[in-house]
Protein backbone atom coordinates (compact mmCIF):
# COMPACT_ATOMS: atom_id res chain seq x y z
CA UNK A 1 0.00 0.00 0.00
CA UNK A 2 1.13 3.56 -0.62
CA UNK A 3 -0.33 6.44 0.59
CA UNK A 4 -0.80 10.17 -0.52
CA UNK A 5 -1.32 12.94 1.85
CA UNK A 6 -2.66 16.22 0.86
CA UNK A 7 -4.70 19.03 1.51
CA UNK A 8 -2.46 21.13 3.79
CA UNK A 9 -2.38 25.09 3.82
CA UNK A 10 -2.15 28.23 5.75
CA UNK A 11 -5.09 29.26 7.73
CA UNK A 12 -6.19 31.35 10.86
CA UNK A 13 -6.34 30.21 14.27
CA UNK A 14 -10.24 28.85 14.44
CA UNK A 15 -10.56 27.85 11.09
CA UNK A 16 -11.23 24.56 9.74
CA UNK A 17 -9.11 22.41 7.22
CA UNK A 18 -9.70 18.83 5.93
CA UNK A 19 -6.16 16.82 5.14
CA UNK A 20 -6.91 13.09 2.52
CA UNK A 21 -5.22 10.18 2.75
CA UNK A 22 -4.86 8.27 -0.58
CA UNK A 23 -4.35 4.97 -0.51
CA UNK A 24 -3.17 2.77 -3.74
CA UNK A 25 -3.96 -1.16 -3.15
CA UNK A 26 -6.12 -2.87 -1.25
CA UNK A 27 -6.98 -2.24 2.27
CA UNK A 28 -7.17 -5.02 3.97
CA UNK A 29 -9.81 -5.07 6.72
CA UNK A 30 -7.34 -5.71 9.79
CA UNK A 31 -5.56 -2.28 8.72
CA UNK A 32 -5.29 0.89 10.33
CA UNK A 33 -4.76 4.32 8.54
CA UNK A 34 -3.48 6.28 11.27
CA UNK A 35 -2.56 9.93 11.43
CA UNK A 36 0.34 11.39 12.44
CA UNK A 37 2.10 14.96 13.02
CA UNK A 38 5.76 16.42 13.56
CA UNK A 39 6.10 20.07 14.14
CA UNK A 40 9.71 21.62 14.23
CA UNK A 41 12.36 20.29 16.62
CA UNK A 42 9.94 18.05 18.55
CA UNK A 43 9.33 14.09 17.56
CA UNK A 44 6.40 12.73 15.46
CA UNK A 45 3.13 12.69 17.64
CA UNK A 46 -0.11 10.40 16.82
CA UNK A 47 -3.21 12.09 15.80
CA UNK A 48 -5.47 9.98 15.43
CA UNK A 49 -6.50 6.37 13.68
CA UNK A 50 -9.21 5.01 11.94
CA UNK A 51 -9.51 1.07 12.30
CA UNK A 52 -10.60 -0.48 8.32
CA UNK A 53 -13.18 -2.71 9.37
CA UNK A 54 -15.57 -1.37 11.87
CA UNK A 55 -14.19 2.02 11.40
CA UNK A 56 -12.98 3.07 15.03
CA UNK A 57 -11.51 5.87 15.55
CA UNK A 58 -8.95 6.87 18.23
CA UNK A 59 -7.16 10.46 18.98
CA UNK A 60 -5.02 12.37 21.17
CA UNK A 61 -6.25 13.99 23.81
CA UNK A 62 -5.02 17.31 22.06
CA UNK A 63 -7.23 16.64 19.33
CA UNK A 64 -10.33 15.10 20.78
CA UNK A 65 -13.78 17.02 20.00
CA UNK A 66 -11.60 19.33 17.61
CA UNK A 67 -10.49 17.00 14.51
CA UNK A 68 -12.48 13.84 12.91
CA UNK A 69 -11.49 11.04 11.10
CA UNK A 70 -13.21 8.99 8.41
CA UNK A 71 -12.88 7.10 5.01
CA UNK A 72 -14.64 6.49 1.87
CA UNK A 73 -16.25 3.35 1.90
CA UNK A 74 -16.19 3.84 -2.08
CA UNK A 75 -12.63 4.17 -1.99
CA UNK A 76 -9.48 3.98 0.00
CA UNK A 77 -8.78 7.68 1.24
CA UNK A 78 -9.07 8.96 4.91
CA UNK A 79 -10.13 12.19 5.75
CA UNK A 80 -9.33 14.04 8.93
CA UNK A 81 -11.58 16.88 9.41
CA UNK A 82 -9.70 19.44 11.49
CA UNK A 83 -11.49 22.33 12.89
CA UNK A 84 -11.16 24.72 15.64
CA UNK A 85 -7.47 25.19 14.61
CA UNK A 86 -4.94 26.49 17.19
CA UNK A 87 -1.00 27.57 16.62
CA UNK A 88 0.05 24.71 18.19
CA UNK A 89 -1.60 22.60 15.72
CA UNK A 90 1.14 23.65 12.88
CA UNK A 91 3.26 20.65 12.05
CA UNK A 92 3.66 18.50 8.75
CA UNK A 93 0.84 15.51 9.12
CA UNK A 94 1.75 12.41 7.66
CA UNK A 95 -0.91 9.21 7.37
CA UNK A 96 0.17 5.49 7.63
CA UNK A 97 -0.62 2.06 7.61
CA UNK A 98 -0.47 -0.40 10.72
CA UNK A 99 -0.76 -3.87 9.04
CA UNK A 100 -1.43 -5.27 12.17
CA UNK A 101 -3.60 -4.63 14.99
CA UNK A 102 -1.33 -2.88 17.83
CA UNK A 103 -1.36 -0.33 19.66
CA UNK A 104 -2.47 2.22 16.81
CA UNK A 105 -0.60 5.30 19.09
CA UNK A 106 2.83 3.57 18.49
CA UNK A 107 4.65 4.85 15.07
CA UNK A 108 7.02 2.63 15.29
CA UNK A 109 4.12 0.03 13.91
CA UNK A 110 2.84 1.68 11.26
CA UNK A 111 4.24 1.77 7.85
CA UNK A 112 3.92 2.90 4.03
CA UNK A 113 4.48 6.30 5.47
CA UNK A 114 2.82 8.62 3.23
CA UNK A 115 5.26 12.26 2.27
CA UNK A 116 2.98 14.44 4.72
CA UNK A 117 1.21 18.07 4.20
CA UNK A 118 2.30 21.41 5.85
CA UNK A 119 -0.54 23.02 7.92
CA UNK A 120 -0.31 26.17 9.03
CA UNK A 121 -1.83 27.60 11.68
CA UNK A 122 -1.43 31.67 12.22
CA UNK A 123 -2.20 33.69 15.38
Amino acid sequence: VQLQACGGGLVQAGDSLRLSCAASGRIFSSYTIGWFRQAPGKEREFVGAIRWSGSNTYYADSVKGRFTISRDNAGNTVYLQMNSLKPEDTAIYYCAVQYYVGIVSNAATYGSWGQGTQVTVSS
